[in-house]
């Protein structure tokens, strides 16, 4: 119903006008005739007809064609002159085809030949026009706010395919080390991680091009990863990853978690550090996702690499900023010992 309105908003505009003042004008002829002693209906209908024929006819004259000339050569002189030669015209034949029509010879309608109510009708008719010429401002207001918002989203759909991309490399890039090291040392797990990359790479070719993708398909995403980095490490670090709550149905924007969990990997685990973890959680509950990546923390000697893990931090903080607008919480919780990102998001 919604979108029916918004679609039609300038008809209804329309409509609504015409109806209210039909509506007033039935009820002034209902209320005359039943005040009157020998009420005429088929003239007062007669009158009523003419009327509104008229009125439409001058609005959509001006709606149609004066208002756009004007619009478009921003001349206002010639514009009432445009205007004021078919009103006259127009308005003189009204009045005249209205006392043909009902005080012909017979002096019952001699308010027709009043100069009140000449005074009265073109003020009733330039109420209408100027009211129906006002909603031709507002469907100008309309489309351009159209193309306001779809530039707006234009740019922002570009922004995030952006942003998107500057994921992707980012993420070959680790995957190809960590590919190159099992090689190098020959290990049997090699064929294993070229498969979990095959399947990592077609998900996020073509997986993620939508807005929104499903967060179990996220989640497999995950634990591929996950899976990658265990086998990089010989299984030697604990790594937990723990989903609680109904994830069926529900959908998030691709990759906005893999940076925390890259992180978390690249400053906070060494495969000859006895005291390195990584802790993965995400609950749901109603519309809220609870994300949290916690890992240890270690020396670092590379201040090189310190700042443009900087850079993914800003690049998802800015996705975020684009796709969950005043819906999510990002709270950063460092300690001598450990590091914890806690992401909030309300889905919709």
């Amino acid at each position: 119903m919604q979108s029916f309105i918004n679609r039609n908003r300038v008809l209804l505009l329309h409509l609504s006008f015409w109806g209210v003042y039909i509506s007033f004008s039935l009820y002034q002829i209902s209320m005359f005739n039943q005040r009157s002693e020998n009420p005429d209906w088929s003239k007062s209908l007669i009158f009523f007809t003419i009327q509104i024929v008229f009125n439409i006819l001058l609005a959509y004259l001006n709606y149609f064609i004066l208002l756009p000339r004007w619009l478009a050569r921003k001349q206002l002189g010639r514009y009432f002159l445009e205007f004021s030669v078919p009103f006259a015209l127009l308005t003189m034949l009204r009045i005249n085809l209205l006392r043909y029509l009902l005080d012909s010879n017979t002096n019952q309608f001699r308010f027709l030949n009043s100069a009140p109510f000449t005074i009265q009708l073109v003020l009733i008719s330039l109420f209408i026009v100027v009211f129906v010429g006002m909603l031709r401002f507002a469907v100008d207001w309309f489309e351009f706010e159209a193309r306001t918002k779809a530039i707006e989203n234009e740019k922002l759909f570009a922004e995030l395919n952006f942003l998107k991309a500057q994921i992707n490399p980012h993420f070959l890039f680790n995957t190809l080390n960590n590919l190159y090291y099992l090689a190098y040392t020959q290990s049997a797990n090699t064929m294993e991680v070229i498969e979990k990359l095959s399947q990592m790479m077609r998900y996020m070719i073509y997986d993620t091009n939508g807005a929104r993708v499903p967060l179990s398909k996220e989640i497999t995403y995950m634990e591929n990863y996950i899976s990658l980095e265990k086998l990089r490490l010989n299984n030697e670090v604990p790594i937990t990853f723990a989903v609680q709550g109904n994830i069926a149905g529900v959908l998030i924007v691709p990759l906005i978690f893999i940076t925390f969990l890259e992180n978390a990997f690249k400053h906070g685990v060494s495969n000859n550090n006895p005291q390195a973890w990584v802790k993965i959680d995400i609950t749901l509950q109603d519309k809220t996702c609870m994300y949290t990546v916690a890992n240890s923390k270690i020396k670092r000697t590379n201040q090189v690499a310190e700042e443009k893990s900087g850079v993914g931090l800003q690049n998802v903080q800015r996705r975020l900023d684009l796709s969950y607008p005043n819906l999510y919480t990002l709270a950063v919780n460092e300690t001598p010992d450990q590091y914890a990102v806690e992401l909030k998001l309300t889905l919709a």
